[in-house]
């Protein structure tokens, strides 16, 4: 992987802000894309597309990586993606799956709000890609969710999303009006009722309930925030750490003390040890299928490459958006779904960093022994100012811990079993367990 302290050779056909320059210089200023791709280095095609149906949201919620942190793009964003833009992002996607023989595309209508689309037209950009797919690409199969705060599902809402073959996935900070405090809307009035009511509905249809998100929050006791989202029935909890970084540490920050890691260790300790499976937790089940060397489809651990492209409101095509957190036009690329397809996007320095793997890693932590379960961590939380993102994650103790834990955990289970075919203690057994997390 060659390196250059120059940024001549790096963005010459990405007119990317030079922001990305100052704030970034690993890998903006120091990755050369041309020199690796020469010495044989190939990009992984895009699979997954993240569709900015909405950039306005209907709450105002005081931690949104959107909102409130370091970019503040959204404000130069129409409110909603046109239908003009809609298809020529499909005609984009279903070029790259051409161009790429892809089997699977996975599209998330995200926001904003992207439920503040009336019931009607909520399909239409998933529709829209399936026609183009169907031209280009029809042995490709298009999987498709979508990304709520939860307060605007309705019955009819759900029946457009169910026809369409969309599932839904909600945001919440746990089951209690307590946990979500800081889940209110522009008048701060609180949303917790609303997003209640939509969860109950949303459960008692299972073939569209994709699972509920959670942002890890250590003012909430862990196993009663646990316990209090089991009572939404979910089939998948998304434990989240919080977007931060070594600029912007998460709150409670103080090593060597591994706050997250106890809270998430509590957290795991009750579903483990829980006679019978109640609901899966995606970080868990990574965790377990990177420890026995199967593959985890993950942004957050491990070292697969990063496969993922955001297509704002405008048809700006953008970086995991999760990097908002990190600067203001962090995620920014310079292309647009008018102008480029995603090939160009391959060949992003932002994007390339991302699928070298631990090539793209900081020394310590190539030399980490966990580091085929870590993969670093997730990008977003390596960034450090004037320095870019080959440091290691602010949470690396954090993630040490949980590591560990957990594989001592999967030892237990494994010296306990009678036999070749015995299946551990826990809420599924540790082979069960990771095959669902890599399939998912």
């Amino acid at each position: 992987m060659r390196q250059t302290d120059t940024s001549d050779a790096v963005l010459p056909s990405h007119p990317s802000p030079r922001g990305h320059l100052v704030h970034a210089p690993w890998p903006y200023a120091r990755l050369d894309v041309p020199a690796l791709r020469a010495a044989g280095h190939r990009p992984h095609p895009v699979r997954q597309f993240v569709l900015k149906t909405r950039s306005r949201c209907n709450l105002a919620c005081t931690y949104c990586y959107v909102y409130e942190m370091a970019d503040q793009g959204w404000r130069g964003q129409p409110a909603a993606m046109s239908a003009a833009t809609a298809a020529r992002a499909a005609a984009r996607i279903a070029e790259h799956a051409a161009a790429h023989d892809l089997a699977r595309v996975d599209l998330v209508l995200h926001g904003g709000e992207p439920l503040l689309t009336a019931p009607a037209e909520l399909a239409a950009p998933v529709d829209a890609v399936r026609a183009a797919l169907a031209r280009t690409s029809p042995r490709t199969r298009v999987t498709a969710t979508v990304q709520t705060n939860g307060t605007l599902l309705t019955r009819g809402r759900l029946r457009a999303l169910a026809a369409a073959g969309i599932r839904v996935g909600v945001s919440l900070d746990g089951g209690l009006p307590a946990h979500n405090a800081r889940r209110v809307d522009r008048t701060g009035r609180p949303g917790f009722a609303a997003a209640a009511r939509g969860l109950r509905l949303l459960a008692r249809h299972p073939e569209s309930y994709a699972g509920v998100l959670c942002v890890v929050d250590l003012a909430q006791d862990p196993v009663e925030t646990y316990e209090s989202l089991l009572a939404f029935t979910p089939p998948v909890i998304g434990l989240l750490l919080p977007l931060a970084n070594w600029n912007t540490p998460p709150p409670g920050h103080d090593p060597p003390r591994t706050p997250y890691a106890d809270w998430l260790v509590a957290v795991f300790e009750r579903w483990w040890h829980d006679a019978v499976l109640r609901t899966r937790i995606r970080i868990f089940e990574e965790i377990i299928a990177l420890l026995l060397g199967l593959p985890a489809a993950t942004e957050t651990l491990g070292l697969a490459p990063a496969a993922t492209a955001v297509i704002e409101t405008d048809g700006g095509i953008e970086q995991a958006d999760s990097l908002k957190s990190a600067y203001e036009g962090a995620a920014a690329t310079g292309m647009n779904v008018e102008s480029h397809g995603f090939d160009a996007f391959l060949d992003h320095p932002g994007l390339a960093a991302r699928q070298l793997g631990r090539e793209a890693l900081a020394d310590g932590c190539r030399a980490c022994e966990l580091v085929e379960v870590c993969g670093g961590g997730h990008y977003p939380h390596r960034y450090r100012a004037g320095e870019g993102f080959r440091q290691p994650s602010v949470y690396c103790a954090d993630l040490q811990v949980l590591i560990r834990h957990i594989a001592t955990a999967l030892h237990t289970a494994a010296a306990q079993g009678a036999g070749p075919g015995a299946a551990p203690p826990g809420p599924s057994s540790a082979v069960r367990a990771p095959r669902r997390a890599a399939a998912s």
